[in-house]
């Protein structure tokens, strides 16, 4: 089904309303932002709540919130091994999406990639963050990977990254999106290699690699995301100043600019890990409920590609 572009938050929200409830599994659901993500969730249609942990301790902290309809429409999940049980659901197809609750990132992907689990693809697992940019002066969604799995993304790993993120922006009604390749130049240099591996990438674009999706890089995040910049150094490029995702050179640049964008520019954001049979959401412990809604409704839309 082709849908229209998603431009804003609220708009992915109403879209996931459309198409939910899909059953979100929260994994280890002892936690307050991410009952209260649930919740909401939950109220707004998009979300079904299954709720993995310790029963006891889910029932009080959600009493403790005030969250007591939720606790009567929700299916409680009693195990002290809520990442195994919560992806061996998802692999028999008993639930639709898993979010992170009250454990680390590492302690859930472990259940995904358990072979027994039966969520591995044979895909690269990537993580695909959204926030709102308003630099051209028009509210619109663009995505930054990987900032939150692939710790050193070779040449193969940017290629199989970018793959992840056209199908992440496919489902949000990007028909054609614009794919910028980062370093901190747009200048090729083999002292620079993050310049050699996207100008490398953008060979690969050019031969058919990504299909109907425009990639190009170097770039650097002023000329990728500002007309202004692009025209200042003379790149016409369609990418160039209009970018829909940034490839970030490495899992410390993609995690820097995505904590950047939430904490100095203020936008919200979402994300979800894209490469498993279902998406998985990890948003940061230190995340707001409203930002785990945002990741909620895009694994919902994901769910539903």
């Amino acid at each position: 089904m082709t849908i229209s572009k998603i431009n804003s938050f609220a708009e992915l929200r109403n879209h996931a309303r459309t198409i939910g409830p899909k059953r979100v599994a929260v994994v280890m659901a002892e936690d307050d932002v991410a009952l209260t993500a649930i919740d909401g969730a939950w109220k707004l249609g998009m979300a079904q709540p299954v709720l993995i942990g310790r029963a006891a301790a889910i029932r009080d902290r959600a009493a403790t919130l005030g969250l007591g309809a939720l606790l009567d429409g929700a299916t409680i999940v009693d195990t002290d091994e809520p990442a195994a049980v919560g992806a061996r659901m998802a692999g028999e197809g008993a639930v639709d999406v898993l979010l992170k609750g009250h454990l680390r990132t590492d302690q859930l992907l472990k259940g995904v990639l358990d072979k027994a689990a039966g969520l591995r693809t044979g895909r690269l697992l990537s993580d695909v963050l959204i926030y709102e940019d308003t630099l051209s002066g028009v509210r619109r969604l663009v995505a930054v990977t990987d900032g939150g799995l692939v710790v050193a993304p070779d040449l193969d790993h940017k290629r199989q990254i970018i793959h992840n993120a056209i199908d992440a922006l496919r489902c949000l009604g990007f028909a054609r999106p614009k794919i910028a390749v980062m370093s901190a130049s747009e200048a090729v240099s083999e002292a620079l290699p993050s310049t050699m591996d996207a100008a490398a990438l953008t060979e690969l674009g050019r031969k058919g690699e990504f299909g109907d999706a425009e990639v190009f890089g170097p770039l650097a995040l002023d000329n990728a995301l500002l007309p202004s910049a692009a025209e200042a150094k003379g790149i016409t490029h369609p990418v160039a100043g209009h970018a829909d995702c940034l490839i970030a050179p490495s899992i410390e640049a993609g995690n820097l600019l995505g904590k950047s964008i939430k904490y100095f520019s203020g936008s919200q954001c979402g994300h979800v890990v894209v490469g498993a049979k279902v998406p998985v959401l990890i948003p940061s412990r230190v995340e707001s409920a409203e930002d785990k809604i945002n990741s909620i409704a895009f694994g919902v839309i994901y769910a539903s590609r």
